[in-house]
């Protein structure tokens, strides 16, 4: 992974040609306060727009190419024909994906895991918080693209964005049981009890879960960001900050 100032992009996804792509940082934009300063839903739409323009601009497009979700926390997957811009949802999902060239497929993000994903004719996003690996929504993202598109998943290539690092990542039995629901060992997800709380705390992976899913549906070519959210003050983390601060997103293209 390469970060120049606004912009992450993946070495493996570069090499592909034809793919623009990227995950953003915080830095560069003009959302003031704690949602400071590359806001990708900052509620002041024309700060929004302003922030898309600049980020897109960096990797050559233009903020009415983009095409975001409503995310939910859930499985659901769909498909996208249509850009709605950065300021008007396509859908409610957590994964979404397109055959069509010029669309700009977005997940945003404050410590959950995004998810880019490429293959033949194809691109596609996933959103996968606690919830969203539970419920194995990376999984069930690639089962489509192999059973409706026709892309073996030896075919596709996956980026895993910026996410909360598996050190720092503090969580209930809730979520130890939601991951092992999923058929996640601790050696899965990086189980580990928290040395700074109670022994029903536990310290989990989420990269790595995510990485252990993808793996298990038979993509091989994954390229994971170190960065976490929460140490990193160059991304946004509701777990630092609160829910008030801003969303960094994910994003992937297909070149005409």
């Amino acid at each position: 992974m390469v970060i120049k100032a606004r912009l992450q992009t993946s070495c493996m996804f570069a090499a592909l040609g034809r793919v623009a792509h990227g995950f953003s940082t915080r830095h560069g934009g003009v959302s003031k306060g704690a949602r400071a300063s590359l806001d990708l839903a900052d509620p002041d739409e024309a700060a929004r727009m302003e922030n898309y323009r600049r980020l897109f601009g960096d990797a050559g497009l233009v903020p009415e190419q983009a095409a975001w979700l409503e995310q939910v926390h859930g499985n659901t997957v769909v498909e996208v024909s249509s850009p709605g811009g950065p300021l008007v949802p396509v859908a409610q999902a957590d994964a979404s994906f397109t055959r069509l060239p010029n669309l700009a497929l977005v997940v945003r993000t404050a410590d959950c895991v995004p998810v880019l994903l490429s293959g033949p004719g194809v691109v596609a996003v996933a959103h996968s918080g606690w919830r969203g690996t539970a419920v194995d929504i990376v999984g069930a993202l690639v089962r489509r693209l192999h059973e409706e598109v026709g892309v073996a998943p030896a075919d596709l290539t996956a980026a895993i964005g910026p996410a909360i690092g598996g050190d720092v990542y503090e969580v209930g039995s809730e979520v130890v049981d939601g991951l092992e629901g999923a058929g996640l060992a601790a050696e899965d997800y990086g189980r580990a009890p928290s040395p700074r709380s109670p022994d029903d705390r536990y310290l989990v992976d989420l990269k790595r879960a995510v990485r252990t899913q993808l793996e298990r549906c038979g993509v091989d070519a994954i390229d994971v960001s170190p960065q976490c959210t929460l140490q990193d003050p160059a991304f946004y983390s509701v777990r630092r900050d609160g829910a008030q601060t801003g969303r960094q997103i994910g994003f992937v293209m297909r070149r005409p």
